[in-house]
């Protein structure tokens, strides 16, 4: 009963502290919208090179880090322990430790995108370069390593379509209850 009694505590500490804490850093990201939920206290963002649309959830345990841009959209949706790397190490240098080369070539920083109605699973990880298309779902464990089209359901490492949502009529029909348009 007291195990049960203390961890109560626990939780409604950090939770509050989160929700106290999150109010002051919104302000860090680079575009912070409505009702966005995220946990900066056992987090890390590289906040002023993040633009997050509005409802949006982003499980505990987050690290997302880019020298370039994160982008995600609205209504997304992100499980626990997410990572996102916008950028590479240069290794390629002959003579040169990896520690001390801090030379960048052209493609080792490069942004991602996360447009809207996303399903990002637990534990994902999502590399450089990546886009993420309107409506794609990832599952819990998947390295993404390269864009994901619309409405695809993913998986794996490296993630690959295990099939999509919608079928296309459905997917017309679906972008037209929501307002959305084919090319919104």
């Amino acid at each position: 009963m007291i195990a049960y009694i203390l961890l109560k505590i626990r939780h409604l500490f950090i939770g509050g502290g989160n929700k106290i804490v999150s109010l002051f850093v919104k302000k860090a990201f680079a575009k912070c919208g409505r009702n966005v939920h995220f946990s900066p206290l056992n987090s890390a963002f590289s906040y002023r090179n993040i633009s997050i649309g509005n409802y949006v959830y982003i499980g505990p345990h987050a690290l997302f880090s880019s020298i370039t841009h994160i982008e995600i959209g609205n209504k997304v949706i992100f499980g626990p322990c997410v990572t996102i790397m916008g950028g590479n190490h240069n290794f390629r240098d002959v003579g040169i430790f990896m520690f001390d080369n801090h030379k960048k070539r052209e493609n080792d920083d490069l942004p991602v995108r996360i447009e809207d109605d996303v399903w990002i699973g637990c534990n994902v990880t999502i590399l450089k370069g990546v886009t993420i298309g309107r409506g794609a779902v990832v599952g819990a464990g998947s390295i993404v390593t390269k864009s994901i089209a619309p409405y695809a359901i993913v998986g794996g490492n490296p993630a690959k379509i295990i099939r999509f949502r919608f079928t296309n009529d459905e997917i017309k029909e679906h972008e037209r209850i929501l307002g959305l348009g084919s090319n919104s």
